[in-house]
């Protein structure tokens, strides 16, 4: 057998079909397990076996030809050649007979034309063209996708140079014996210099009936963005009927877009809304926004908007029926390794939007959004930066009273430097000077804060055991704005307090068997002293200020509140013990338990406004537990006990199980009482929370499952949000119909919603998007919700690179 080396191109054959009918389709991130494993086209035993490689390393290899003896026919320059295989890096192409004339460069291929690379495999009965024109035609062809999943045909391909057309060409992810659906075209053009390809008479079959028929479409064939319509949103609901909104991408440079966002609410009437992104080597941003003209909503309850929660009008008011709207800007700029700055600004045009806008409970318990910039700075110990934030309401049943401080500017810095084995050095530095928006009518005045906290701690640690003390200086001062004079008495204040503890504990452990499976047993006890003498505070401000929930974590803190207008004055012993069972055969913790009471000494006499001081005796006490008895169950559960009640402060339970590979079912519990509880203050109620939450993704069999979500308000006696839906999925289709009840304002109003959502994997869907509400409904729809999986982080220290944006999500 013959083996020479040659100029003779392979096929381009790739050119086209791996390119035109997969660019067609959605970002492929599908779940392929339903499918059964079946080449369309088998693999080729003359192929190599693991064979990679891409057009840019290809071209720099030879090729390699294999066959049977020559032949001339007709005239010298003419060869024919059996059984012919040619090789170049990752790219195979065989024929029974390939005839080539060298003279003219026509050549011809028939019988079971074979080609393959590490993206994909064909087959086609003959191929035909000019080497020296680059000239190509390809007939009655069969491909598969390799590195993603895809396969087709087409009953002839035309390639001249960089451009091309397919005739007759199907594309599908389905196993080719059970066809759900399939994309048709009678022809497709493509044009490689531009990286454009058209789709003319395009149509979407599921099963045998053609669903969509486009006449005309075009669609990019790599990773050049282009200029279009990306995949529409469709819903329906009460609130706002029949719910269009279409996605116009634009593609403005390889460093900026644009996507347009038509939308259409039959109930309501037309919004536009728009994002415009930019990326560049030190940084990258994005801007949106929407507006509505004329929103029918407000005037078919006109009292939600005019009138307060207690039925009285509310004076000047309007209703917010004409250009409503959002703003949103969000932007990075890195100035090294070591600077960077950020933006993060947010507008509503009225109270009523973020309640009106949303489809969820997280839109209606935002009650203010905040605007920040800042420049910022990190360094081996240190951290600084100067930023400031200013808070918009976005609640009509508040007032600005309720808004937090704005800090214009603020500016802070922490340092944090070990010496030598045992020691450590630090301090907390801030500067803040608030302003508040409710100043006149709400006696909220502004004024200066400096706060620095110097400290030297030891870490005193053998392998079982550590101690670490630590000694701090907290020096807060004010400025305050002249009105407060009435009040605090002055306007300059000063308070400084020394805060010292003591941290120590130690760590046992044992091997333990229960019910036959080995274990290790841990036993951590812990002691947390806190000493800080009393200094009266009751003069200060509160401008961010408040008690922090009692929880485990505040058994060890040097503070239970969350900002420097108040420290505690505390000498106090947290006694604390945690114990573990760690499987010894696979390293999983099947259950942790922890116990933990404060001790106080004397009485905590710091308090804010409407607080009680701490009196001499013992704190609830706090208990975690974490059981998990099999790889299926996970139950976590935590409960206060507060011994001077003899009743609960807390308790909440949530239990976890995993059904089969797709199932999960959660059931929860939550309770809070109201520990400030004061039956002589209207409208003090005795208890904060008390609620229970359970949802379930249920598989039936292989194709079928059913969702579900019921979270009721026990202390409401209201369902807050109900889901029940139906999913049939199959190895290239899926269908999701859900049914949602959800709290859409803040008086406790419902809305009811129908999703229904056609999914066509690997292509794109119909219908409005299902698996956002259920995966943040149902903890655990998504597997990989379950484990901690970090989210991308924002790169601050550029790109490193030419900027180009992602594709823009449909």
């Amino acid at each position: 057998m013959p083996r020479v080396r040659t100029t003779f191109r392979l096929l381009p054959l790739s050119l086209c079909i791996a390119i035109a009918l997969p660019a067609m389709a959605a970002d492929d991130s599908e779940d392929w397990s339903l499918c059964p494993l079946y080449d369309a086209v088998p693999a080729f035993q003359e192929a190599p076996e693991s064979a990679t490689g891409n057009s840019k390393t290809r071209v720099q290899q030879p090729t390699d030809i294999e066959g049977d003896a020559l032949q001339g026919v007709e005239n010298e320059d003419t060869l024919v050649q059996g059984n012919v295989q040619l090789h170049r890096g990752d790219q195979f192409l065989g024929t029974d007979r390939l005839t080539y004339n060298q003279k003219s460069g026509n050549y011809r291929a028939d019988g079971s034309v074979r080609y393959q690379d590490a993206g994909m495999r064909i087959v086609a009965k003959s191929a035909e063209g000019n080497q020296d024109t680059d000239t190509h035609t390809i007939n009655d062809l069969q491909y598969q996708l390799m590195r993603r999943r895809g396969n087709g045909g087409a009953e002839q391909i035309n390639l001249k140079d960089d451009s091309g057309s397919l005739v007759g060409a199907t594309y599908s992810t389905c196993d080719p014996r059970q066809r759900a659906w399939e994309l048709r075209a009678s022809r497709i053009d493509i044009d490689m210099a531009r990286g454009r390809g058209v789709a003319r008479n395009a149509t979407l079959r599921i099963g045998r009936v053609p669903v969509l028929y486009v006449p005309w479409f075009p669609f990019p064939t790599d990773d050049r963005r282009q200029t279009g319509l990306l995949y529409p949103s469709i819903s329906t609901s009460s609130r706002n009927g029949f719910d269009w909104r279409q996605p116009i991408y634009l593609n403005l440079a390889p460093n900026y877009d644009a996507t347009l966002y038509p939308r259409i609410m039959t109930s309501r009437g037309v919004q536009l809304g728009g994002e415009f992104r930019w990326l560049y080597e030190q940084g990258r941003g994005a801007t949106s926004g929407t507006w509505m003209p004329k929103d029918n909503l407000p005037g078919k309850q006109p009292d939600r908007y005019l009138r307060d929660v207690a039925g009285n009008p509310i004076p000047g008011a309007r209703l917010p029926d004409t250009n409503r709207g959002q703003f949103n800007l969000g932007a990075i700029h890195t100035f090294g390794p070591t600077w960077y700055s950020t933006a993060n600004v947010g507008w509503v045009s009225d109270t009523h939007y973020l309640e009106d806008f949303s489809n969820s409970l997280y839109g209606v318990s935002n009650y203010f959004i905040r605007s920040e910039a800042g420049v910022f700075g990190q360094g081996r110990y240190w951290n600084a930066g100067v930023s400031a934030d200013y808070s918009q309401l976005a609640d009509y049943t508040l007032t600005e009273n309720s808004l937090p401080y704005n800090r214009l500017p603020r500016l802070f810095g922490h340092w944090a430097q070990p010496f030598g084995r045992w020691l450590e050095a630090g301090a907390d530095v801030e500067a803040v000077r608030f302003q508040h928006e409710a100043a006149r009518e709400f006696g909220r005045f502004g004024g200066t804060r400096f706060d620095a906290k110097p400290y030297v701690a030891a870490n005193f640690e053998g392998a079982s055991w550590f101690v670490r003390p630590k000694l701090a200086w907290r020096h807060t001062a004010y400025q305050l704005d002249s009105e407060w004079r009435a009040t605090a008495g002055a306007t300059s204040l000063t308070r400084s307090v020394p805060v010292s503890s003591l941290d120590a504990g130690m760590y046992f452990d044992r091997s333990t068997t229960v019910r036959g499976e080995r274990y290790l047993q841990t036993l951590e006890p812990r002691l947390y002293y806190l000493r800080v003498p009393y200094r009266d505070q009751n003069g200060i401000p509160l401008f961010d200020t408040a008690p922090m929930t009692f929880s485990w974590g505040q058994l060890f803190r040097d503070n239970r509140y969350t900002g420097p207008d108040r420290q505690t004055d505390a000498d106090q012993l947290t006694i604390a013990a945690t114990t573990r069972f760690i499987g010894e055969a696979d390293g999983h913790e099947r259950l942790s338990a922890s116990l933990g009471q404060i001790l106080y000494f004397k009485d905590s006499r710091v308090i804010v406004p409407g607080e009680s001081p701490v009196a001499t005796g013992k704190s609830a006490w706090v208990a975690e537990v974490g059981f998990a008895p099999t790889d299926r169950w996970a139950i976590n559960g935590a409960y206060q006990w507060d011994p001077k009640l003899r009743g609960q402060n807390l308790a909440s339970i949530r239990a976890r199980y995993l059904v089969g590979d797709r199932g999960v079912v959660n059931l929860g519990y939550r309770y809070r009482r109201n520990t400030s509880y004061n039956p002589a203050v209207p409208g003090s109620l005795p208890d904060l929370v008390k609620q229970v939450d359970f949802s379930f993704l249920y598989p039936i069999n292989e194709n079928w499952s059913v969702v579900g979500r019921y979270y009721y308000s026990l202390l409401d006696r209201k369902e807050l949000e109900t889901i029940a839906g139906v999913q049939w999925e199959s190895c290239c289709l899926a269908v999701r119909l859900v049914g949602r009840r959800y709290l859409r304002n803040r008086t406790g109003d419902l809305n009811n919603a129908i999703q229904l959502e056609v999914e066509l994997k690997g292509l794109g869907s119909a219908g409005q998007k299902s698996e956002r509400v259920l995966r943040r409904a149902i903890l655990g729809y998504d597997r990989d919700d379950l484990y901690l999986v970090p989210p991308p982080a924002v790169n601050r220290s550029g790109t490193g690179g030419s900027p180009t944006l992602p594709d823009p999500s449909p």
